[in-house]
């Protein structure tokens, strides 16, 4: 394992530690020793910057499944390399944030920064692994972390069902997700992107390329929460401000972006990836801006915000696709939607990153989010007035801001759609840059809403909770250092420009790593005159009449009604999925182990039964087999008998010797096949079992003296032949077909050798089951503890009682 290894899993291991810490410096705020983790990794990444910057790549492999494939293989290159610093930057300056925002004394800060710790550690696993098994395990954990994160505050109820929804969705997705990667490797024999980018000309026709691109997809457009599963973000603002500023602006809703990013390479140029990813694109980006202005909640406008800005980098990322069925990809005319959109994806980290600390300080100075209820706090907090107006400005696509240049590219790439002669753009690409201005307009109508509703107007002291002042000065860093550097990339761009976005282009696009050709990229502010030009003025103009006019028009979202919305779709899907579930089991959990037992020998019956006439196993043979003896067949009846009479017995202490006879016959069985150590093992055995049953004589259920007559039951007659007849018939079916030598050779030759033990069945249960017999072990320590615990727990309530 590499250091490159280590950091990726650094954060799981600190994790461990946070507990500790906690516990043991109670004086001291727990973020303190958490920061120093991101800005170290933070600074550790930094130095890979030369290397991308090169076109070179860092791989580094450390096997864990090698037989099958799954490796652990960390690779940096331009693009893992952007979101590894996104990651552990925003990452530093939330937890600094956090400091300031959560009390030590009032809050449980060992479990939370031990979330954040799991999910930023998850987050370097996804961007950072090459092979697609372990980035499926890390984009789940991912999944888990959040779920954490967002239901931290578990006693409230819309915590705990903002944590479940966004958990059932994107875990939803991931499985899918799942199937696609598994397709994948159907198609390539491999699990390792780079291999696979590598076999796209041979698979590109392959039944199984376009229902693994529709899968990966499903994964990508959960995370990022794309049209129509949008639904799971909004809810997740219940989550600490810190949360938010993390998960929802930086962090787990790009995992989606990075994921369609990183599948570029093998799906650009299918029209079916163009128009699933820029359509989804550029309508999610619609319909987010269009719900963010009727949202009173102010982490409810970032919410919708977020979902709005996240269609639009899709979109761009779906655009910039194009390039390669136009063969354009050293092309800058082409290529511009890719650069817009990592540049935005920078861009949004730091506006809307400092906007949620924004909010966090208004609800934490004031205790409410509702913008009905705030105004006129510019005087109060003039601070953070300006913080929000130059985020909010930036995401609104106003100069002299980082949002301005992005939001101009992506105009830039909408127009030049209408350029392009490939997938039937010629008729439907006019949508792109009409939906795209329609809603950039909902966009600024938003962002206003957020500073002016809440920063001007009338100031109303008698609906807060709290007297509004300034925020303390460590509470005001993070979101100061974000609105710096959005203000710093607007007048210094090309800081990126080659450092970082080239790079990142560079793996989305990879004939940008060619030397003809090369495309550099350059970032300016002006370009004079332009349709894109007149675009931002036309939204700036019909946005500031549509924020003036916004009590006249906003009855328009009453025309849908509420019954009719996604959310309540997915409640009363749940509810029917739950009713449902509850009926079933129901009918099937009938609290008799009898029917239990009638359910899983039916399905014994008829899986195995059938599997033997599909594959033809209706072939014996009794060649090589040992005569039945005498002694075999005694006991053999010995044991039929003694069944028999359990069943049948009235008295219990019958029944005791007669279920003794059984077990005892069977260890005969053994010194018979000379197995003299499970011989030995099973009269231990039953001689405990029986000592046990007479110990627990008095205690035995009375047997009724009343004679009860018994029933007969064909059902149960006909499952116990079925099952008598299918084991008889694959052990001799498994006996007579044997296409390779047994294993016993195996163990007979090496027990010794390899293992330094005469005794084979103790070396396979210690040596080559060794896994297996500790985990059985395992199991039966935790039943045991259990048992304690339901014991304890009885006792306690005895005792209470």
């Amino acid at each position: 394992m590499t250091l490159l290894h280590v950091a990726i899993l650094s954060p799981f291991i600190f994790a461990i530690l946070v507990p500790f810490l906690y516990k043991r410096f109670r004086n001291i705020h727990t973020g303190w020793f958490v920061l120093v983790l991101p800005i170290l990794l933070f600074v550790y990444f930094v130095q890979f910057i030369d290397t991308t910057m090169n076109g070179d790549t860092i791989s580094n492999t450390a096997n864990w499944i090698p037989s099958l494939g799954i490796n652990f293989t960390a690779y940096i290159d331009g693009l893992g390399l952007l979101f590894a610093l996104l990651i552990t930057g925003i990452g530093a300056l939330v937890i600094l944030y956090s400091i300031y925002y959560l009390s030590k004394e009032k809050e449980q800060l060992n479990t939370f920064y031990v979330y954040l710790l799991l999910f930023m550690g998850a987050m370097l696993g996804v961007v950072l692994s090459d092979n697609l098994i372990v980035l499926y395990t890390f984009w789940e954990f991912t999944s888990l972390s959040s779920f954490l994160l967002i239901g931290y505050w578990y006693k409230r109820e819309k915590s705990r069902y903002g944590a479940q929804k966004s958990m059932l969705i994107t875990i939803f997705g991931g499985l899918l997700m799942l199937g696609g990667f598994i397709m994948l490797y159907i198609m390539t024999n491999s699990f390792s992107i780079r291999e696979i980018i590598e076999q796209v000309p041979e698979i590109a026709q392959h039944d199984l390329f376009v229902p693994a691109l529709v899968l990966i997809l499903f994964g990508a457009f959960t995370k990022s929460a794309q049209f129509p599963f949008y639904i799971w973000l909004p809810d997740a603002m219940e989550a600490p401000t810190p949360v938010s500023a993390y998960l929802h602006s930086a962090t787990m809703v790009k995992a989606g972006i990075y994921l369609v990013a990183r599948f570029s390479p093998v799906f650009s140029g299918e029209p079916e990836w163009f128009w699933i990813v820029s359509s989804f694109g550029i309508f999610t980006m619609f319909w987010g801006s269009f719900n963010a202005v009727k949202q009173t909640d102010l982490k409810g406008i970032l919410a919708f915000s977020t979902v709005s800005q996240l269609g639009m980098i899709m979109s761009m990322l779906g655009v910039g696709s194009a390039a390669l069925a136009l063969d354009a990809i050293d092309d800058s005319y082409y290529t511009v939607a890719t650069l817009a959109a990592v540049f935005h994806l920078i861009n949004h980290a730091t506006f809307k990153g400092s906007l949620f600390m924004v909010v966090g300080i208004i609800d934490h100075e004031t205790g409410t989010r509702d913008i009905r209820k705030l105004g006129g706090l510019m005087s109060f907090m003039p601070i953070t007035f300006t913080i929000s107006i130059i985020g909010a400005f930036s995401m609104a696509g106003l100069p002299p801001f980082n949002g301005f240049l992005s939001k101009e590219m992506f105009f830039t790439s909408m127009i030049r759609v209408l350029d392009m002669d490939v997938f039937n753009l010629e008729t439907l690409g006019i949508l792109f840059p009409i939906i795209a201005w329609i809603g950039s307009i909902f966009t600024f109508i938003y962002s206003m809403v957020l500073v002016f509703k809440t920063f001007t107007g009338k100031y109303q002291p008698e609906k807060l909770e709290k007297k509004p002042h300034e925020a303390p000065i460590g509470m005001l860093i993070s979101p100061i250092i974000l609105a710096s550097l959005v203000i710093i990339f607007f007048f210094f761009p090309n800081l990126l420009a080659y450092t970082i976005i080239e790079p990142a282009m560079a793996s989305i696009l990879p004939s940008l790593l060619g030397d003809e050709n090369h495309f550099h990229v350059h970032i300016s502010q002006w370009h004079g005159p332009n349709l894109e030009l007149y675009m931002t003025i036309g939204v700036i103009l019909l946005g500031t009449l549509g924020y003036y006019l916004l009590r006249k028009w906003r009855g328009i979202y009453r025309i849908v009604p509420e019954k009719l919305t996604l959310n309540k779709g997915y409640d009363a899907a749940l509810y029917q999925l739950d009713k449902s579930s509850f009926k079933l089991t129901r009918f099937y959990m009938t609290g008799f182990i009898r029917d239990y037992l009638a359910y899983i020998f039916t399905f014994f019956i008829v899986i195995l039964g059938t599997a033997l006439v599909v594959k033809d196993g209706f072939s014996f043979s009794l060649a090589g087999t040992a005569p039945i003896g005498i002694y075999e067949a005694v006991l053999a009846i010995v044991m039929v008998i003694g069944t028999i009479t359990v069943l049948f017995s009235k008295s219990r202490l019958t029944a005791i010797i007669a279920l003794g006879s059984v077990g005892y016959s069977l260890s005969l069985f053994f010194v018979l096949f000379r197995a003299p150590d499970l011989a030995l093992t099973q009269l231990c055995v039953e001689t405990v079992s029986v000592a046990l049953f007479l110990l627990c004589f008095y205690h035995l259920p009375e047997f009724k003296r009343k004679e009860k007559k018994l029933h007969f039951k064909l059902t149960n007659l006909l499952i116990s032949l079925g099952v008598g007849t299918i084991v008889t018939l694959i052990a001799l079916s498994a006996n007579s077909q044997r296409v390779s030598d047994t294993i016993s050779k195996y163990f007979i030759e090496n027990s010794y050798t390899l293992a330094g033990g005469k005794n084979m069945v103790n070396v396979i249960l210690v040596d080559f089951r060794g896994f297996d017999t500790l985990f059985e072990i395992t199991v039966l320590g935790i039943a045991s503890l259990g048992i304690y615990g339901m014991i304890r727990l009885h006792v306690k309530k005895e005792e209470e009682g």
